[in-house]
């Protein structure tokens, strides 16, 4: 092997290892999130086919069909594969009270959900990065603005959006109070959830900043006569936002939790208000498929993460 293979050859195998190490994890999620739901149908008091059915009435024939669906009447390592092939081909079950696939029900609603949680975190990443970046390492801002973030993360989201709805729908009329038809109906939900995050992305990046603000580089950055404005932008803020990048990932699941208050609230169709309703009336196939999706949106945000990470700081590239 020549010299020159030999370095290719190792950083082949530092992109590949780290690869496959994070699509095995990736695997064991979504398989313990699986093996959790089928744990959870069969350790739930009660008889399994009333469990998925609900407080729904249906015929002996549609008994019949669920028990040879689940294999109930057959050993539970035998029901444990056929359930994990049933949602490796994504089949999710089927929703008795909702004469549907959880799948569709699912499919109907989450983009609803995703369209207010990108709204959400689009605009909390606007907030946090222009909050931070004007106040940090400027004493009185930085104290007027500390004291806005903590009233806005002791804010619940519920009574944040009930305050908007009173201000800026019922008082002024400038937006709908329900309904999710058209951009002025994101509007107030999407502050609402965004009030929390903006504030916990805001303190942690301005943090980040001050520290990075002290370090030698940016000294060097002003001696040749940047301005203050854009050592900020173009130096420190790079350098600052790794942690708040893995704060914005877990906010995201916060975000789909937030999401079931949100909907309720502003009365929007989503995947909240079908959680929501799913346990308010026994749904178990329902939640079971939300539980399953979550656990998708996980591995998908901590894969979009590490590629994140790999983009703000090249040098992690050959970590």
């Amino acid at each position: 092997m020549t010299a020159v293979a030999v370095p290719a050859t190792r950083a082949r195998a530092r992109v590949v290892r780290p690869a496959l190490v994070r699509l095995g994890t990736s695997v064991l999620v979504l398989w313990g999130a699986v093996t959790v739901a089928f744990a959870g149908l069969h350790l739930t008091p009660g008889n399994v086919v009333d469990l998925l059915i609900g407080s729904s009435t249906v015929t002996p024939e549609v008994r019949a069909r669920i028990i040879a669906d689940y294999g109930l009447d057959r050993p539970l390592p035998a029901q444990y594969a056929a359930y994990l092939g049933r949602v490796l081909h994504g089949d999710l079950g089927q929703s008795y009270q909702l004469h549907q696939s959880v799948a569709s029900a699912i499919g109907e609603q989450v983009g609803s959900s995703v369209q207010l949680m990108l709204a959400s975190f689009a605009l909390a990443v606007v907030v946090s990065v222009t909050v931070a970046v004007l106040t940090a390492g400027r004493r009185w801002a930085r104290a007027v603005f500390s004291a806005i973030e903590l009233i806005g993360i002791s804010i619940p989201s519920f009574w944040a959006g009930i305050l908007l709805l009173t201000v800026f729908s019922f008082g002024l009329g400038i937006f709908p109070a329900t309904g999710g038809d058209g951009p002025e109906s994101l509007v107030l939900p999407s502050v609402a959830m965004a009030i929390p995050v903006i504030a916990m992305l805001t303190q942690v990046l301005r943090e980040g900043l001050e520290l990075t603000l002290e370090e030698p580089f940016v000294l060097t950055a002003r001696s040749r006569g940047m301005s203050d404005l854009g050592v900020r932008l173009r130096h420190a803020l790079r350098h600052a936002l790794l942690p708040t990048v893995t704060l914005a990932g877990w906010l995201v699941s916060f975000l789909f939790g937030g999401a079931v208050i949100i909907e309720s609230v502003f009365s929007r169709q989503g995947i909240g208000r079908l959680t929501l309703a799913a346990v308010g009336n026994k749904d178990l196939p329902v939640v079971m498929g939300v539980v399953l999706i979550a656990s998708l949106l996980y591995v998908v945000i901590n894969i979009l993460l590490d590629l994140l990470y790999l983009a703000i700081d090249p040098r992690l590239r050959g970590a």
